[in-house]
């Protein structure tokens, strides 16, 4: 699995068990789609406050289960090290690596 470090999701089944990680992985697919969302229209509005704190979580609830490559999308969107110009392909990228680690996720934790 690319898109998730299997140790990581390992070590937090090993920690939280299972079932308590189906019910984050099942919140984590409820809240990622909306905070994606957020990102754009803070981005369309000019919010920066609130595209860092979208970003911000998008990279935290990745960093949970080991989804690495989205984390670092979503890092490099909250530190603002992407450039203005650069930002509408960054969200795009950062949809198709959510997309990606979503089935990952879905294929580990069994359907």
């Amino acid at each position: 699995m690319n898109d998730i470090d299997l140790t990581v999701f390992r070590e937090l089944q090993a920690d939280a068990g299972a079932e308590f990680v189906a019910e984050l992985i099942d919140t984590f697919f409820e809240e990622a789609p909306a905070l994606l969302a957020e990102l754009r229209a803070a981005h369309t509005q000019a919010d920066a406050n609130r595209f860092r704190r979208a970003a911000h979580s998008i990279k935290s609830n990745s960093l949970t289960f080991g989804a690495a490559t989205l984390a670092e999308q979503a890092r490099a969107l909250e530190l603002g090290s992407v450039p203005a110009d650069r930002v509408p392909q960054a969200l795009d990228a950062l949809d198709a690596t959510y997309a990606q680690a979503a089935q990952a996720l879905t294929d580990l934790r069994g359907g």
